[in-house]
């Protein structure tokens, strides 16, 4: 969980900053960087996308930070 910290921190975000990103409480986002509290699919979703990371990274999957690119799926309807 200290990666997740580092990055907030790294980009210049507060938790508060965090939770107008993602809509995860402030409260629960605490827990989540304290490792009192495990991501569900769709957090982790929100904050990789919010921190410009993958979720790869996130898990401690990957040391690199960068996201993996992403596809247009908006031209598939």
């Amino acid at each position: 969980m200290n990666r997740l910290r580092e990055l907030r921190q790294k980009r210049g975000y507060t938790q508060i900053k965090m939770q107008m990103l993602t809509g995860i409480d402030q409260s629960d986002y605490s827990k989540l960087e304290n490792g009192k509290r495990y991501y569900s699919y769709e957090q982790c979703k929100r904050i990789a996308l919010a921190l410009g990371t993958s979720m790869d990274y996130l898990a401690g999957l990957t040391d690199r930070e960068e996201p993996y690119p992403r596809g247009d799926h908006t031209a598939q309807q």
